[in-house]
């Protein structure tokens, strides 16, 4: 299957997913605001669950908990990151963000009730015995807390006020955290469905996470704000160490591209079941949003 076929695959099996566990909620503000931030996305980490999970033979019945799981807390993150407080955006996906669309307090608790939505996917028996589903609550705590994506935002909110502008290897760690984290997880998610040695692809999705937060800073620099679906050049204005500006152009380019070769490398273990997951880390440094 073709990588832009298995990610609208994966894009509609997991909203409907998410649909589906929202389905008996009351028709609340915070409710509605969830439903708004789940919404669009490519649902890259969806898919590299749905994918890697392939890899080891679970079919997509019964990973989508997880893939769906590792979405609503990707969008928990996104409606947290354009508040007021953190990166303070008014657009996200080509849309008003939820604390613009309706207020702060809301914005704050439809991003705590994704977060807690997360876990409670990830509790679906349809996921495989408890040791599995136990494995894949512990990591994605791990991935998502103060050792993973909120240590990379925490690290972001120091470096603005910082004296002296990141260097390479901090930026390195923060991204590795506030991107990379999640982007892992969901690609080592489906060895761990599978009782399997998640190795080969934790190494595939450390090199991919890095490339995509590269490819991220370069989008900031050069891409279109109407495709991107975000305003575009904030790190600039703000002054921000970001890839681009410790390595240039250029040099940003041909770093994501050596990622993605390691990320291809990774793979090899996998033989030429793993084309789609190739596609997809190409995919990571030519997209436009």
């Amino acid at each position: 299957m073709s990588f832009p076929v298995a990610l609208n695959d994966a894009a509609l099996a997991v909203q409907a997913r998410l649909d589906a566990a929202l389905a008996g909620h009351d028709d609340l503000p915070v409710v509605a605001a969830m439903r708004y931030a789940l919404q669009g996305g490519k649902r890259l980490r969806g898919f590299l669950v749905l994918e890697s999970a392939r890899l080891h033979g679970v079919a997509p019945a019964a990973a989508v908990s997880a893939a769906a799981a590792i979405e609503a807390l990707h969008a928990y993150s996104l409606v947290h990151d354009d508040l007021p407080c953190m990166d303070d955006d008014d657009l996200r996906r080509g849309l008003p963000t939820v604390h613009v669309k309706w207020d702060e307090a809301t914005a704050v608790l439809a991003g705590d009730a994704l977060q807690t939505l997360a876990f409670e996917l990830l509790a679906d028996p349809a996921l495989g015995p408890a040791e599995v589903r136990i494995a894949l609550v512990a990591s994605l705590a791990k991935a998502s807390g103060a050792e993973g994506m909120v240590l990379g935002q925490a690290l972001d909110i120091a470096a603005e006020s910082a004296a002296v502008p990141l260097t390479l290897p901090e930026i390195t760690r923060l991204q590795a955290g506030k991107t990379g984290a999640l982007i892992r997880w969901s690609a080592e998610a489906g060895a761990v469905l599978g009782q399997a040695d998640a190795g080969p692809l934790g190494r595939y999705a450390t090199a991919l996470g890095l490339a995509f937060q590269i490819a991220d800073d370069i989008l900031d620099v050069e891409g279109d704000a109407a495709k991107a679906g975000k305003r575009l050049q904030k790190d600039a204005e703000a002054g921000k160490a970001t890839f681009v500006s410790l390595l240039g152009l250029e040099g940003a380019k041909d770093r994501a591209k050596a990622l993605v070769t390691e990320a291809e490398a990774a793979l090899a273990p996998y033989g030429a079941a793993a084309g789609t997951l190739i596609e997809a880390a190409r995919f990571v440094i030519a997209r436009e949003s």
